[in-house]
Formats: structure tokens, sequence, C-alpha cells
């Protein structure tokens, strides 16, 4: 408590132990319904929308970023990427046909 009101943080503290963790059950708290249609999968920071057509997922992304809004969870748009055939997360590639080790992971094994 302050003189001015009670302190409310703008941003998660990282240093505290179970932050992430935290953090990925508001994400999923926030996002439940779509994750487990299968319509989106988030780790973390990550959020991935899949569709196959382009209708739905503009639907899927408004009303994945209506509900971080409501939360008052924002997103950098300049670390977004938006509508692409290919994405990289967590090591992967994963495409509209299969899902593929990210070729510098395998450089040195392929070598």
């Amino acid at each position: 408590m302050t003189p001015e009101g009670l302190f409310e943080p703008t941003v998660m503290f990282f240093g505290l132990t179970n932050s992430l963790v935290t953090f990925q059950m508001i994400i999923n708290k926030i996002l439940w319904d779509l994750i487990n249609t299968g319509e989106v999968a988030s780790f973390i920071n990550n959020i991935i929308v899949g569709t196959e057509e382009e209708e739905e997922y503009n639907k899927i992304v408004e009303e994945v970023i209506k509900r971080l809004t409501e939360n008052n969870l924002y997103i950098k748009l300049g670390k977004c990427k938006y509508k692409v055939r290919e994405v990289g997360f967590l090591g992967v590639v994963i495409g509209p046909e299969e899902i593929k080790m990210k070729k510098e992971k395998i450089k040195e094994v392929l070598e």
C-alpha cells in the first residue's frame, strides 16, 4: 500500500521464483478454449495461430488480441509474424505439410 493507493506492477517481475510458470498459467487461462481446440499454441511469450482458412485465421487472431488486451497484456507488433507459411517455434520449423528441425540445429550432423 502506498499513499497513492495499491501498487500494481505493469510488467511481470522475472527475477521472482516461478514467474515464467505463473505467466504461462495466465496465458493458458486466457486462451484455454482456443488451445484445447488446437487453433492456438502457446509457450511463455510465444503464441501461434494455425488454421487452413484465412478468414478463420483472422477471426482467431482478433480474438487472441482482444483477450490479451482485456487482461492488460500487450503485443509488440515488431516481434509478430502475420500470415506466414512457416514459422520457427521452440527449435523447429512448423509449416503446412510438416514440422522439421531448424537447419542451424542439425548443421553439424549433416556435415
